[in-house]
């Protein structure tokens, strides 16, 4: 029989685990934690007018997708309180604690209260909900990208890795079909009054699922020996400057385009044709299948042709097709829509695949859960989490429907400045 695990430090490692094994454990976790947010995205004009004073439509999208962007801001927090519960008592305590926050906060989200029938109320806890998730977040996604990069072999780094990227794309895809399917199986208006309501409160069961699954998974070696090394917050940041400004560079364009083309492309198709849009909804489910598929072989690719090789290459593919890939999703036919998503879907998903084992690989073992959740989760906060919100800003301000395009470029020109004078990484030892 399992017992909860103890939240004292680590003073053993177990063998190592096998591959799936591990890979189930850092997938679990990252399936709950990216389907309310993905929930969260595809609801966002639903939630608008449910949590927020009755306006110009525009408005209320805007206020809804700056509650989505505050769920990332809240993530440095929650990566450098986390992050140092990884690194000083384990990477297993805080797979364990994440996992309960965040599962904690969405079921709350399902059953809060709307403006109309409490007022300000309404739209203040809504925001204390996204802020615990997003706190959570910030030591859930990037705590299991270093418990499987750590329990995995040296030469199949890549691969185990991505299954925490995996786990990702599969809540988005669970998120994208419970919109669907909750889209398809009500009308618009029951959609908008409490339709929208049942994914989150639905979410409850991954919880259960991936709080038992973790219960008996063991501790890495690298944990153990992290556990008694306990530098000072403030100089492990400042000591690590060079791989969280490196990180910036590998995740920023990959994740903005992400979100672009995954959650704020579907909803300006929504607003765009003043319908449910269960054909784009259904369209960006079957692209996410893509992005699935392509996470696992570019984490096993750059097992074999290294990781800054691979990751430059389709910063430049992804670069070159966005401007095309945008015009198609956002005024072109639902199978254009789907034709833009899948020109993205392969390399993005190739990318995301690759980025935990490379990312983990450049930090030291001394902090590396918590510098590393901290840059992640401001790389996201600024790039990630925003790219919907700056999007319909770019496009209002400037009145051209294709800016976002040139907004991923940019992102994608700096990524290119950042990795350009980096060594590779796949063949560093972890443990020191």
């Amino acid at each position: 029989m399992h017992t909860p695990p103890s939240f004292s430090p680590a003073v053993a490692a177990a063998p190592r685990q096998s591959a799936l094994r591990t890979a189930l454990a850092g997938l679990i976790g990252n399936v709950l934690e990216w389907f309310d947010f993905a929930v969260y995205g595809y609801f966002a004009t639903e939630i608008g007018r449910q949590f927020f004073p009755r306006s110009d439509p525009t408005a209320q999208q805007l206020l809804a997708f700056a509650v989505f962007a505050l769920g990332f801001l809240a993530r440095p927090f929650g990566s450098l309180v986390l992050g140092r519960v990884g690194d000083r008592i384990g990477r297993r305590a805080l797979l364990t604690l994440s996992i309960v926050l965040m599962g904690g906060a969405t079921l709350i989200v399902g059953l809060l209260p709307t403006y109309q029938q409490v007022g300000v109320a309404a739209p203040i806890l809504l925001i204390a909900m996204r802020v615990v998730q997003g706190f959570s977040l910030g030591g859930e996604f990037t705590g299991s990208m270093v418990y499987t990069t750590e329990q995995a072999s040296p030469m199949m780094r890549g691969l185990i890795s991505s299954s925490t990227a995996a786990g990702t794309t599969l809540g988005f895809i669970l998120g994208s079909g419970s919109a669907w399917l909750v889209n398809a199986a009500l009308t618009t208006e029951q959609v908008s009054t409490w339709g929208w309501r049942v994914p989150f409160i639905a979410s409850i069961t991954l919880c259960v699922v991936g709080w038992f699954l973790r219960r008996g998974i063991s501790e890495t070696a690298e944990g153990v020996k992290a556990s008694a090394i306990r530098p000072p917050l403030l100089a492990s940041l400042l000591a690590d400057w060079r791989p969280i400004v490196q990180t910036f560079g590998i995740v920023a364009m990959t994740n903005a385009a992400y979100y672009l083309t995954f959650t704020y492309a579907v909803e300006r198709r929504k607003s765009l044709t003043g319908e449910g849009g269960e054909a784009f909804l259904l369209a960006n489910t079957l692209s996410l299948v893509v992005v699935l598929i392509s996470k696992p072989f570019g984490g096993w690719l750059s097992d074999r042709v290294g990781r800054r090789r691979l990751m430059m290459a389709l910063t430049v593919i992804v670069m070159g097709l966005i401007y095309l890939a945008l015009r198609l999703m956002l005024f072109g036919t639902p199978r254009a829509f789907i034709s833009g998503q899948i020109l993205l879907a392969v390399p993005i998903g190739m990318a995301l695949g690759l980025q935990g084992a490379m990312v983990v690989e450049i930090f030291p073992l001394r902090s590396r859960v918590t510098s590393m959740s901290f840059a992640y989760s401001i790389t996201l906060a600024l790039a990630g989490g925003t790219a919907p919100l700056v999007s319909t800003w770019l496009i209002e301000k400037l009145g051209h429907p294709l800016a976002p395009a040139y907004y991923i470029m940019l992102y994608g020109a700096l990524g290119l400045a950042l990795m350009w004078p980096m060594r590779e990484t796949n063949a560093r030892p972890l443990d020191e």
